[in-house]
């Protein structure tokens, strides 16, 4: 089996337009959430979100490419220049043939669809924009950073609720892992925040009114996000080879299926795939020292987690740290697991955990060190990203420090 390494990451969300901007936020605990400004905002019971503000697509994109450009594309095209710019590499010739995309997204074009069903349904029109269906297809992003950088080998998206970018970096970790591709472009983007994705949400009467506080006793909600993380994967000896900067190693990773309810998470399941990413890094519990959680701050995600973890870790699970940043950049949905994948990153390179904020009071059930509040500077050798999703789909990723 092939080592695999991250040497670029790139990211848009509500804390930033880039990842030096991201770990400042992080850093200093910074709530990218804030009041939703888009049309017929007044008609949602929900009004607050971690909305992308600032960004002009205008002044990144030429005419042509905004009819083909879904927010959520935008998003991915901003982060995955970042990504491969800092990466160094160039695609062409054999690289170009064997490297490929691989992205999560929930919702795809959310935005195109509500604009079109407005279109037809609001405004009477009989029409709508012959490229309004490439424009809104989940593999849109995939297909576009595929052609923007001269991507050739295997390129898809993945749909899996809120596991979807936890579920596209696994796949392309086990591409660069098994020979198949010496680099891979991977992470996932979101953009949901339109009238009919948030009008959607409410429906289920699981977001927040007015904070996410994730594992608070006092907690009553998420509150969704919006951006991209991208990465560059790519194969150890070949990045070695070439000099890059390593940012960390992928280590292994475990997906499991709850096989029990459409929206309520079980222990069992998410224990499992954690356990399952510890074996196949080849740690033990101990060597783990952060968890960027899933933490959504609902009731029942948060005490599942924890429990989930509990089992996983035995003893061990007093000693671990683990925070949930969507208490600052919000639920990005299918990209989250991509953006919550930086928190591990600059715990691995910078000695920096990020925190828990919006952390008023403890919770019996969640009685693990959430980091509340404050980031807290140590050094990390190991770490996991979890990813828990609707439909009872879990995928945890294990890193390890830059070898």
């Amino acid at each position: 089996m092939k080592r695999v390494v991250i040497t670029g990451a790139g990211t848009i969300n509500a804390l930033g337009h880039s990842v030096t901007s991201t770990f400042e936020a992080m850093r200093e605990g910074r709530s990218g959430i804030g009041p939703l400004e888009f049309r017929d905002v007044d008609r949602l019971s929900i009004k607050i979100g971690g909305q992308v503000r600032g960004f002009e697509a205008e002044g990144r994109f030429n005419r042509q490419q905004m009819t083909l450009y879904d927010r959520f594309t935008q998003f991915t095209l901003t982060a995955a220049k970042e990504a491969i710019a800092q990466s160094g590499l160039e695609f062409h010739g054999e690289l170009a043939a064997k490297a490929g995309v691989v992205l999560g997204t929930a919702g795809g074009g959310v935005s195109t669809w509500d604009d079109n069903y407005r279109s037809v349904y609001e405004d009477g029109k009989n029409r709508v924009h012959p490229f309004v269906v490439p424009k809104l297809m989940n593999n849109a992003a995939a297909s576009h950073v595929s052609m923007e950088f001269n991507l050739k080998g295997p390129s898809f998206t993945v749909s899996t609720a809120c596991a979807s970018s936890n579920h596209a970096m696994a796949q392309a970790f086990q591409m660069i892992r098994t020979g198949m591709s010496p680099a891979m472009i991977t992470g996932g983007s979101e953009s949901m925040l339109c009238f009919g994705g948030v009008k959607a949400w409410e429906g289920l009467r699981v977001m927040s009114k007015d904070a996410c506080r994730p594992f608070s006793a006092n907690r009553n909600g998420m509150v969704q996000g919006e951006g991209a993380g991208i990465f560059v994967f790519e194969e150890y000896e070949h990045a070695r080879a070439r000099g890059a900067e390593i940012l960390c190693e992928v280590l292994g990773y475990a997906m499991s299926s709850d096989a029990a309810d459409i929206v309520m998470p079980s222990k069992q399941g998410a224990a499992r795939a954690i356990s399952g990413a510890l074996q196949d890094a080849g740690l033990d519990p101990g060597q783990v020292a952060y968890i960027n959680a899933h933490g959504t701050g609902t009731a029942a995600n948060d005490k599942t987690e924890c429990a989930a973890v509990a089992d996983a870790f035995g003893p061990h699970a007093d000693q671990l740290m683990m925070s949930s940043t969507k208490s600052m950049h919000g639920h990005l949905i299918g990209g989250t697991g991509a953006v919550e994948l930086l928190a591990c990153i600059m715990a691995l390179k910078d000695g920096i955990v990020a925190p828990t904020i919006g952390y008023e009071e403890v919770d019996p059930e969640c009685a693990l060190d959430v980091v509340p509040n404050e980031a807290r500077e140590v050094e990390v050798d190991y770490a996991l990203s979890n990813a828990f999703a609707f439909g009872g789909l879990n995928a945890v990723l294990a890193l390890g420090r830059a070898p």
